[in-house]
């Protein structure tokens, strides 16, 4: 992969303000830095919820205004950002279908992040072991009905003409230098 266009994890997010500093920002994938690019991050993470059906879709609708506004205003960080959301509501809601309790993994005695750099060292240290059981219905209750809400204001951001119009002119400004 090329480095330019990785994302920055070994930035200072707490100094950086990307709304001023957008230069510093990276797409990276799927939901890379969702939860450290500010300010936007604040400005959006209090409307994220996906507990039911109504607050997943009250939340993608108001993350998706978020979006729009950010495109209007010519802030692609924080379309991106927006759109990172909107994702991982999808992906964890998605989690909590499949595994009531939001845990895919047996427990165990071994920190399987113990020692990995970051972004590796998050998540589960049980990841390696074994996964535990889908719920028996996971494509059919609440939180998949969730995460079918985010996924579909997820695919209309990413997929949105004039988003990804400003991640091709983004992309040749900053990552070409």
């Amino acid at each position: 992969m090329n480095t330019k266009n990785a994302f920055p994890y070994h930035l200072d997010f707490k100094s950086i303000n990307f709304r001023v500093n957008p230069e510093f920002y990276r797409v990276g994938v799927g939901e890379q830095g969702v939860l450290l690019v500010e300010p936007y991050k604040s400005e959006i993470l209090p409307y994220w919820k996906f507990k039911n059906e109504e607050l997943a879709e009250q939340s993608a609708r108001k993350i998706f205004q978020l979006f729009e506004n950010y495109l209007q205003n010519d802030e692609f960080v924080g379309a991106d950002m927006a759109r990172k959301f909107l994702q991982m509501g999808f992906t964890r809601a998605r989690r909590y279908a499949n595994h009531k309790g939001g845990k895919k993994y047996e427990k165990g005695d071994i920190n399987h992040t113990e020692g990995l750099s970051y972004p590796y060292s998050q998540g589960s240290s049980d990841k390696g072991n074994s996964q535990l059981p889908q719920q028996m219905d996971a494509l059919t209750n609440e939180k998949a009905r969730a995460a079918e809400i985010f996924k579909q204001y997820w695919f209309k951001a990413k997929d949105c003409p004039e988003y990804l119009k400003m991640k091709a002119e983004f992309k040749e400004k900053y990552y070409l230098k």
